[in-house]
């Protein structure tokens, strides 16, 4: 039997992803392209992988044995890379953050925790911006990387992309517009709309929502806090407008509802905006896999 460590990394997707579309996107293939290489390892061990027609995937005995051994593997293979990108280079590395995006703290901190753990040389910090605009203090070479939805047109700036996403109106379950499919910017005109503490034209609900349609909300009101706004909306005390992904935790426990803004939805990207100079540097790479990791995480 020949398995190579592509065989492992793809264990590790499928087990991680539950599917095998999910896994492709994950690997960077297409997913025909992996569904021929587990075929042709498949052949080599004569027995399946997975149980073909599961929901989610589930790993058949020889997967799981691969699995396992994946698992102890991959872990000894990026150390000793890291290692070696070390003794090559010298250099230590620094990376100082700015967030656009506050409920990107849920996925941020955990992937600086674990980022720390496997490169303690590289110096850390972490901003919000708030106050001051990012990008061009990121060409200007004072932050490192910048997360956020607004791709500027700037000389020796790369954005890479960590993932799409729709913006949901969250709402308390007994609110009148939750028997609506769908929210039309009239809707907010007599709500209480509850937002981070950041200008208006950074808020997607009202730079692409409310704004164009001439619309304002009754009130506006301020929190800092994601878990804060999720209790004022629950308690009927205003709504506010949240990606998908940082509302599905208090939707999977009914805590609020959600409905999509217009009928077609308001979906962006969110981009980690790096110089170009820093963008294949081993230790950015490794921050940003390990941010794509725990962006994949919450998502499922």
């Amino acid at each position: 039997m020949h398995v190579e460590l592509k065989h492992l990394r793809t264990m590790e997707a499928l087990a991680e992803t539950g599917s095998l579309s999910a896994a492709a996107e994950r690997l960077h293939l297409t997913q025909s392209a992996l569904s021929h290489q587990i075929k042709a390892l498949e052949s080599q061990l004569e027995a399946p992988l997975y149980a073909r027609k599961s929901r989610p995937l589930r790993l058949t005995r020889q997967g799981e044995r691969l699995l396992h051994l994946a698992q102890e593997v991959l872990p000894l293979v990026e150390e000793a890379r890291r290692d070696l990108h070390r003794m090559h280079s010298g250099e230590n590395g620094r990376l100082f953050i700015a967030i656009e995006c506050h409920s990107c703290f849920g996925w941020l901190m955990p992937a600086m925790d674990r980022y720390r753990r496997l490169w303690p040389e590289v110096e850390m910090d972490l901003t919000t911006s708030s106050t001051f605009d990012p990008l061009p203090a990121l060409a200007r070479g004072e932050l490192d990387l910048v997360v956020t939805s607004d791709r500027q047109a700037i000389e020796g700036i790369h954005y890479h992309h960590l993932f799409d996403y729709q913006t949901l109106l969250a709402l308390s379950p007994d609110h009148p517009l939750a028997s609506n499919a769908w929210i039309e910017p009239g809707h907010l005109s007599s709500e209480t709309l509850i937002t981070y503490p950041v200008e208006r034209r950074r808020l997607d609900v009202f730079t692409r929502f409310l704004l164009p349609a001439k619309v304002e909300p009754a009130a506006v009101r301020h929190t800092e806090l994601t878990l804060m706004m999720m209790q004022l909306v629950a308690s009927g005390r205003g709504v506010c407008a949240l990606p998908d992904w940082a509302l599905a935790e208090y939707l999977e426990r009914d805590y609020v509802e959600a409905r999509k803004l217009g009928r077609e939805g308001l979906h962006g990207e969110l981009f980690a905006a790096i110089r170009e100079e820093e963008y294949e540097q081993a230790w950015m790479k490794d921050f940003l896999e390990i941010a794509r990791q725990f962006l994949l995480q919450g998502r499922d």
